[in-house]
């Protein structure tokens, strides 16, 4: 019965790690290009601050944090690590 457990487990190591390969590689991309991005918008974020008003800049600031890599590519790494842990998980049950 392990043995048949084990067969049907294969299968989504394989998804799982293709997956946990694909995610990760974006999160890098997109953190980087998030990064730089996060920094203009928050540089127009100050000039709006002092320009437009107290909301208009703060709420691009809001933005600007959402899309740095403390934002949302974190939460994101964070998922991707969670698919890792995951594919770890399976794997060491079917060979280990």
């Amino acid at each position: 019965m392990r043995l048949l457990f084990k067969i049907l487990a294969l299968p989504f190591v394989m998804v799982t790690g293709l997956l946990y390969l694909v995610c990760k590689f974006l999160v890098l991309i997109s953190g980087a290009v998030l990064g730089i991005l996060s920094g203009i918008i928050f540089l127009a974020s100050l000039v709006l601050f002092f320009t437009v008003g107290l909301w208009a800049g703060l709420s691009w600031m809001v933005i600007a944090f959402l899309i740095s890599p403390y934002g949302l590519p974190m939460l994101a790494a964070g998922l991707t690590g969670m698919i890792g842990s995951v594919n770890c998980a399976l794997r060491d049950f079917i060979f280990g």
